[in-house]
């Protein structure tokens, strides 16, 4: 099953990155456990049908009485009708940059947030109901007052959900805030997929590779052999997959030295040889 990116998939302007953006999906048929990556972090105002959302660890389902505000990252969705034939749901994005200025703005920022909650339960009202026609209202203004007008509605949504579920709401807004990956942690990630041995990523990160293996363990609480191994071949097994090419082309790019080893590693890995997947 393809992953949809989204909002991408809706911005019909693929140059532009907007900051806020509003969207009206509609379907007629339900859509069970589709792949999808978030993007931007997203209220979803379910207004015909229902909706079911996977986590890593949690799920949650809401039918048109609530709504949700979803944390970006990789989720499964599930839509279904319900007794209309059409499912019906309004989604406002919004970058981490506004929310920051409105955190910075309207609340004291200084929340420690310890568990990062995917999603945050919306309970419906009259207030949503009058601000989800009046979001469908300025949708009709020129694209000159647009940015400005969605900034308002953005505020006046924050405010008034801050007001309803209070210290509750401020708390989830800041663990929306990703947290800054470590120098350390950037570079032994961005190495993932290529090809270079232990001691020359140590020499990037400026390190012995004792020194590395140590800091290594304490970030990851694995060794860095056994880590880039299973995310390397995890990685060879998905371009085996998707891009129908052999082992023999692929095994050099993922730091293996001959074929007969990373075959030998692929099968421990998978329970299969690399050549029943590209064959």
């Amino acid at each position: 099953m393809a992953i949809e990116n989204i909002p991408e998939i809706y911005i019909h302007d693929k140059n532009k990155s907007p900051e806020l953006f509003v969207y009206d999906f509609k379907m007629t048929n339900d859509v069970v456990k589709s792949k999808v990556n978030l993007g931007m972090n997203m209220f979803s105002f379910l207004q015909v049908g229902k909706k079911q959302v996977h986590f890593a660890g949690t799920s949650v389902a809401v039918n048109k009485d609530q709504s949700l505000l979803l944390k970006k990252g990789n989720w499964l969705w599930t839509e279904l009708l319900d007794t209309e034939a059409i499912y019906y749901c309004k989604l406002f994005f919004f970058s981490e940059t506004k929310l920051k200025e409105f955190l910075d703005k309207h609340t004291n920022n200084k929340q420690i947030v310890k568990d990062e909650i995917p999603y945050f339960i919306i309970q419906n009202d009259s207030y949503i109901t009058s601000y989800l026609n009046s979001l469908s209202t300025i949708s009709e203004a020129p694209t000159v007052f647009m940015n400005n007008l969605l900034s308002v509605k953005f505020e006046e949504l924050m405010l008034y959900l801050l007001q309803k579920y209070e210290r509750k709401f401020e708390i989830y807004l800041h663990s929306l805030i990703v947290k800054e990956t470590s120098p350390f942690k950037k570079i032994v990630e961005s190495k993932i997929h290529s090809n270079l041995k232990l001691e020359e990523i140590a020499f990037l990160c400026n390190m012995s590779l004792s020194t590395f293996k140590r800091h290594f363990i304490k970030e990851y609480n694995v060794t860095p052999g056994k880590w880039l191994q299973d995310k390397r071949l995890q990685k060879a097994k998905e371009t085996l997959e998707q891009d129908n090419l052999r082992a023999s082309a692929i095994y050099l790019d993922f730091g293996y030295n001959n074929l007969s080893n990373f075959s030998i590693a692929f099968k421990n890995k998978f329970g299969i040889n690399p050549s029943e997947i590209s064959s």
